[in-house]
């Protein structure tokens, strides 16, 4: 029997734990100048010694099946060494991953290569790095239909290089990129300006969802530095969620900016197959903020006039997977049975141990057609070209 048992289940945000050599094996030697080693980013702390009990362990499950059996019924152990997690950096292993976990499809998105390059102030290793990455995902995930690569674009860059690079992402092999939610440089261009249509027509011609993450987010903070200076002890969480309990309360908000300014300058109108995943901003925030769209478009309907409801274009453009634990009961009850999709997480720690077991008490009396609609027919709808393997 797999995790997922007798559920259909598409995960929409899944994750590598990489090697420290995952974009470099991939990198031409003139790429290769562009790149840091990934265990000098600084988001996320990197453990040598970590990586070789991970490769250690790949070696000892493959060579016996008794001790494969362990991993199999351990792998949302979330006390483990990360990297020793069953498929968590070799791309057989995440087949098998699959086979155990029972699930459909799963979008497989970067962890620690996407802050080996993301957070570069050289425009050109940021390019240089984006393309690697893509080519580094797409190559991971090219031999399962099932797994679909998720890169990365950076969309500072300016609209010409990041068309570019989202078509160079198509052609590597990702399925999807994430995008920043946000631009850093107060006299750039909004990423709703009319410029940036190129870019949004090829996420509409191709058919598939653009990516908004967590931590994906032009290094945009909501909370002030000085609310750390409040006489407490720190309160860090850790992993690639926001670093403090305050953070963590705010971390909503660069993608509700972003999705708001995409909706009332009608970016999605022009784009009639445009539309989005939100993964990691949780769910709670969102009947809010369905109401505060359409309390602003009644507050400037003479100033702005509008032919739909914002509100209506987010139910149909957005996507959100809400975490484990959250009351999702409650948020189809406010939203309907539409809007919100599964998402493990695996095999990062913020999945929890048991992500079905506490997605199913939060929806304990939902009607299952609904339940199904959230684990899979919500997201196969939204997923585009691609077909379901089965």
């Amino acid at each position: 029997m797999t995790y997922a048992q007798d559920r259909r289940i598409i995960d929409v945000d899944s994750h590598l734990f990489e090697l420290d050599d995952f974009l470099h094996s991939v990198a031409t030697a003139k790429e290769a100048v562009y790149l840091t080693p990934m265990d000098e980013q600084t988001e996320l702390p990197v453990s040598m010694e970590a990586i070789d009990r991970g490769r250690e362990h790949l070696v000892r499950r493959n060579a016996d099946p008794e001790v494969m059996a362990k991993f199999e019924a351990s792998m949302f152990d979330i006390r483990r060494n990360p990297w020793s997690r069953l498929g968590a950096f070799d791309s057989a292993d995440r087949s098998h991953a699959l086979d155990v976990l029972g699930f459909e499809q799963q979008i497989v998105l970067g962890t620690f290569s996407f802050h080996q390059i993301a957070h570069s102030r050289d425009a050109k290793a940021l390019e240089v790095g984006a393309r690697v990455h893509n080519r580094a995902m797409g190559q991971f995930c090219a031999d399962d239909k099932r797994m679909l690569a998720g890169g990365y674009v950076p969309l500072s860059l300016g609209p010409d290089i990041a068309g570019q690079l989202l078509d160079e992402a198509f052609a590597d092999g990702c399925y999807t990129v994430m995008i920043d939610t946000n631009e850093a440089n107060p006299e750039a261009r909004s990423f709703t300006h009319p410029d940036f249509d190129p870019v949004w027509a090829r996420f509409a011609d191709g058919d598939v969802p653009m990516i908004l993450h967590i931590a994906v987010n032009g290094h945009y903070d909501p909370v002030s530095p000085s609310f750390k200076n409040n006489g407490r002890r720190s309160t860090a969480v850790g992993g690639d969620a926001p670093d403090t309990t305050l953070g963590l309360v705010a971390m909503n908000n660069s993608v509700e900016m972003f999705l708001s300014a995409m909706i009332l300058d009608e970016v999605f109108e022009r784009h009639d197959r445009l539309r989005c995943l939100s993964l990691e901003h949780g769910a709670s925030w969102v009947p809010g903020w369905l109401h505060k769209l359409d309390f602003v478009g009644h507050t400037t309907r003479h100033a702005a006039p509008r032919d739909r409801p914002a509100s209506e274009i987010a139910r149909e453009r957005v996507r959100f997977a809400p975490f484990a634990g959250e009351p999702v009961g409650w948020l189809i009850e406010q939203l309907g049975p539409d809007m919100l999709c599964f998402a493990s997480d695996y095999p990062h720690p913020e999945g929890s141990s048991d992500p079905i077991a506490k997605f199913e008490a939060a929806m304990a009396g939902i009607d299952p057609i609904a339940c199904d609609a959230f684990y899979a027919g919500n997201i196969e709808r939204f997923l585009g070209h691609t077909s379901v393997v089965v």
